[in-house]
């Protein structure tokens, strides 16, 4: 934060002294990207001119007097991309090459041999177009996955995804694809965007990869798949509630991962938020157009901006 405290007064504040923080700020900076105390302090806020967020996904601050204000709202797209693109291909690796069920076995000394499955030529939808949907389509392409994409609207010819088809239709699609990425943006439209029907529509043996908003499953629904057998696994980075609850019983099927809302947080991520900001705050300093700003009506940034 240095190239700003030369230019700007700053004020440091924790969730409880927001609202005191907030009259007569220009700019807010909300690091914390977990944080819910945004609403709550928002009367609070009575000349400022854009919030940025350090995460990618921006349901946090989407609330009805954001939106209907003219507040301009940035994101930090772009940190976490290739970071997450890695995570979604260690995973599918992990289950073509059975590796929960070998660290099983080498826990309790056994040998045990077995054959596994080929990731080449095996298909994957990756629901979610920008750009960590866009990273994870390289990275499985790259491995030799045959992939595609559902986003807003479809098309073909896409550089990245070949065929993108249209999320509304989604379920005419998935019983295609072999793994199954959910990395779409959480609004009104995807929300439990994966429940009964969906998960009845997949190929019998799919895996289920979830990196983007825990709501977009139906979580009882999810568990009911995996235990008649509809789905073959899910590794799950982020959940509906979180902390996963200890009573959960995604914590101990053995066909699900489970990891703790860190498929993008690579060493470095903390400082590589900030530098995002720094140099949207230089550029909103200088008069120059901001980098990642949010459409409020849609609740991402458009592909092309």
């Amino acid at each position: 934060m240095d190239p700003i405290e030369k230019v700007a007064t700053v004020r440091y504040t924790r969730a409880d002294g927001l609202a005191d923080a907030l009259r007569g700020a220009d700019v807010l900076f909300v690091y914390d990207f977990l944080s819910t105390a945004v609403p709550d302090a928002w009367p609070a806020a009575d000349r400022l001119r854009w919030l940025h967020i350090a995460s990618a996904g921006v349901d946090p601050v989407m609330f009805p007097a954001l939106r209907d204000s003219d507040v301009v709202l940035t994101n930090s797209r772009g940190v976490f991309d290739d970071s997450i693109a890695e995570y979604v291909l260690a995973v599918v690796l992990a289950f073509a090459k059975d590796l929960a069920r070998s660290i099983r076995l080498q826990d309790e000394r056994t040998w045990l041999h077995r054959e596994t499955e080929r990731i080449c030529g095996r298909s994957a939808l990756v629901v979610g177009t920008g750009p960590i949907g866009r990273s994870i389509a390289r990275l499985l392409r790259a491995a030799g996955l045959r992939v595609s994409g559902a986003g807003r609207t479809a098309r073909e010819g896409d550089p990245d995804f070949g065929t993108v088809h249209a999320s509304s239709q989604l379920t005419r699609h998935l019983r295609d694809a072999d793994f199954v990425v959910a990395v779409a943006p959480l609004t009104e439209q995807t929300k439990g965007m994966f429940d009964a029907e969906a998960f009845a529509a997949m190929k019998q043996g799919a895996r289920l990869i979830n990196v983007g908003r825990g709501e977009l499953v139906v979580t009882q629904d999810l568990v009911e798949a995996l235990r008649c057998g509809q789905l073959a696994g899910a590794a799950l980075d982020v959940f509906e509630t979180e902390p996963l609850p200890q009573s959960s019983p995604l914590w101990t099927m053995e066909n699900v991962l489970v990891s703790a809302h860190m498929s993008g947080d690579f060493v470095g991520w903390r400082n590589a938020l900030v530098e995002v900001f720094v140099d949207n705050f230089l550029r909103w300093r200088e008069g120059r157009p901001l980098r990642n700003v949010v459409d409020k009506r849609l609740g991402y940034v458009p592909s092309n901006a």
